[in-house]
Order: C-alpha cells, then sequence, then structure tokens
C-alpha cells in the first residue's frame, strides 16, 4: 500500500512538473511572439494546458495523501478551460476588428538579433504602411469573394 501511495504521488509531482514547465513556455511566447494574435495563442493555449496539468496534479495529491476531494479545485478546472479559450478568442477578435498588426514572416527583417524581436528593428510608420497595405490587400479579396455570389 506504501508503495502504491508513493508512485501516485510521484505521478501527481511529475504533472506539476511538467505544467510548470508549459507556463515556462507559455510565458516565453509571451515576451518572443511579435503580435496579439501569436501573443493570445501563446497565453490561452499553452496556459491553460498548464494550469489543467497542475490542478489535475494537486487534486491528484490531496486524494492520495489527504484522502479527500476539492470540490473547490474541479471548480477551478472547469471555470479556468471554459473562460481563458473564450476570453483569448475575445481579445483576437476585438484585435482583429481595430486593425491590430498581423505578423507576416514576409516582414521579418533578415538578420535578428536573438534578444530582440522582429518588430523591435522596424519604425512604427514602416508597420502602419504595411498594416495599410495587407487591409488593402484583404479588402480586395473580399470584394471579389463578394462578387462571385
Amino acid at each position: 500500500m506504501q508503495i502504491t501511495s508513493e508512485i501516485v504521488n510521484l505521478i501527481a509531482a511529475f504533472m506539476m512538473f511538467l505544467g510548470s514547465i508549459i507556463a515556462l513556455i507559455s510565458a516565453i511566447g509571451l515576451i518572443k511572439f511579435q503580435d496579439v494574435f501569436l501573443r493570445s495563442h501563446a497565453s490561452t493555449k499553452s496556459s491553460t494546458l498548464s494550469v489543467l496539468l497542475t490542478l489535475v496534479g494537486v487534486v491528484i495529491y490531496f486524494i492520495s495523501s489527504q484522502g479527500y476531494l476539492s470540490v473547490r479545485m474541479i471548480l477551478a478546472l472547469v471555470f479556468i478551460n471554459l473562460t481563458s479559450p473564450v476570453g483569448g478568442h475575445l481579445i483576437s477578435r476585438a484585435a482583429y476588428r481595430t486593425g491590430a498588426y498581423m505578423y507576416r514572416k514576409s516582414d521579418a527583417p533578415k538578420q535578428t538579433s536573438i534578444l530582440l524581436s522582429a518588430s523591435e528593428n522596424d519604425t512604427f510608420e514602416q508597420l502602419k504602411k504595411r498594416a495599410q497595405i495587407r487591409e488593402e490587400r484583404r479588402r480586395k479579396m473580399n470584394e471579389k469573394d463578394q462578387d462571385m455570389y
């Protein structure tokens, strides 16, 4: 019985460790990604998974060592996994509708430092001009699609 309890505690600790590693990767993504859409992806997808793994590990630990199931933990799991993706979607949708800068691979400068993101090498005017050109292309594509119907 003691060995089984230790194995379950080890699994719980591994899940919490894996959740913290994924949270670290999510934080690095928030710093390194260039636009609001990529940052939103990093903040919702991987951080939701990290919270899920961490809280499942905590629930398993409390069940095996303390002998009770925490309803608060289960509710936290449910609410975080429901609200985080919806909030990220709403932020991305609002950014798209207001014409936020959208990163393209062709926009990246040819040589960048590992300490600088690609957007730090461009001036605001260059970013604004590229955003206007992309918006014009998108508008033409939408007009062409509407003419087909």
